[in-house]
């Protein structure tokens, strides 16, 4: 029997607070974090979904989940219009 695959042809979004959005930056551009990575609480969520961080209605990130690890940290990218600051924890 084949291993059940870890991304899904219907993605979902993930929707997060940017004022209670934890991360981690693993790359940057001009100070805003294009790539990051954080801790996924909804054991639904799968690579391929879509992690929206809004302060208010303003988009802070926008991007795709594109690796999830075995200790439940994810990474996302948003390399077009990320303005999420980068910071180094």
């Amino acid at each position: 029997m084949p291993e059940r695959p870890n991304y899904t042809n219907n993605s979902q979004t993930l929707v997060m607070d940017a004022n209670d959005f934890a991360f981690e930056t693993v790359e940057a551009e001009n100070g805003h974090a294009t790539v990051v990575r954080f801790q996924l609480t909804d054991a639904q969520v799968r690579a391929g979904d879509v992690l929206l961080v809004l302060d208010g209605t303003d988009i802070h990130f926008h991007g795709m989940i594109g690796m999830i690890g075995e200790n439940g940290s994810a990474v996302a990218t948003d390399r077009r219009g990320s303005l999420l600051p980068a910071i180094v924890q």
